[in-house]
């Protein structure tokens, strides 16, 4: 049976339809190919932008004109024989395809180029806005520092015042310290003042009646003298010792005494008081002790007449032939 029947291929389905959308995918292919090379063939619209910087720059400076070389001097060149050239055919021009750009770098180029112009002005921004608030950071300090210098010239001058105040206070004080110790003296000058003439008075009372002691004392002996003188020449009475039987031995013991004073009368001394001393003799003319009836009231010349007693020492005879039992000795610093 299949020898007899000979093999054949089976029809397709959809022939017709493949063949009509094969021939439509051309038509389309051949349309865009058309449109694309017609569009790109078209010159594209220039785009220029230009870039600002928000800081302050100065231009560049000009390069300078460069010098021109020398010329060289031109040789004569000996020119070649030229050969007849058989002629040809020129070759064909070529046809130079213009460059087209793409339309995707140039989009790019400008989004790149807005958003390098946002960060320029973003930058140029923030810059101003550092220097303004560094502007008012300075301006803040600047203040500042004219308010403590303010504050520290008051706190000086008000130093500076306390000082003066405690100055004239010291001042003042030291015035009225002046003006007490100046009234203190002159209170203490009028006491001194009374104090040294109620002493001369004193002294003046005491000298009168040391003096009237002295001459009562002198009235006595030269009494008494006159009586012993009686007594003698009946031979009864026994004879006086001292100056009671002597009236020239006081003067002349005196005399002795005032030898060995050793004393320098201060200046402004005021007065002239006496010392009195009472002096116990033994038979030999030393002295057997010494006694202050009254002090002159200058204890240094005091002191010296007492030891110029005791150096006058042994003391001489009396008209009797013996040494009197005791002697009065009066002395003033300004009659030595």
């Amino acid at each position: 049976m299949t020898d007899r029947i000979p093999y054949s291929i089976p029809k397709e389905p959809g022939r017709w339809r493949a063949i009509a959308l094969a021939a439509a995918v051309h038509a389309a292919l051949i349309v865009f190919l058309w449109i694309g090379v017609h569009w790109q063939s078209q010159v594209p619209v220039a785009v220029e932008a230009e870039v600002w910087s928000p800081e302050v720059r100065e231009a560049a400076p000009p390069p300078p004109t460069p010098t021109p070389p020398p010329e060289p001097i031109e040789k004569p060149v000996p020119q070649p024989v030229q050969k007849p050239v058989a002629t040809e055919a020129p070759p064909p021009p070529k046809v130079v395809q213009p460059v087209v750009p793409d339309p995707e770098i140039a989009l790019e180029k400008e989004r790149k180029r807005k958003v390098q112009e946002k960060k320029d002005r973003d930058h140029a921004e923030q810059v101003l806005e550092d220097k303004e608030r560094q502007r008012k950071a300075d301006e803040q300090e600047k203040a500042q520092e004219k308010k403590d210098a303010a504050k520290l010239a008051d706190k000086l001058a008000a130093k500076q015042k306390a000082a003066d105040d405690k100055k004239k206070a010291d001042a003042d004080a030291k015035k009225a310290a002046e003006a007490d110790d100046k009234l203190k003296q002159k209170q203490e000058a009028a006491k001194e003042a009374a104090k040294k003439a109620a002493i001369d008075k004193q002294r003046k009372a005491d000298d009168a009646a040391s003096d009237k002691r002295h001459n009562d004392d002198m009235k006595r002996l030269l009494g008494q003298a006159t009586g012993n003188g009686a007594s003698n020449s009946t031979g009864t009475a026994a004879q006086s010792q001292g100056p009671r039987g002597d009236p020239g031995y006081a003067q002349k013991v005196g005399a002795k005494i005032k030898g060995f004073i050793n004393f320098n009368v201060p200046d402004g001394m005021a007065g002239n008081p006496s010392v009195e001393y009472e002096v116990q003799l033994l038979p030999d003319g030393s002295v057997a002790s010494i006694h202050l009836r009254k002090p002159s009231g200058v204890s240094g010349f005091d002191e010296a007449v007492k030891r110029a007693i005791e150096r006058s020492a042994p003391y001489p005879k009396d008209k009797s032939g013996s040494v009197p039992s005791s002697f009065i000795g009066i002395h003033k610093p300004k009659d030595q």
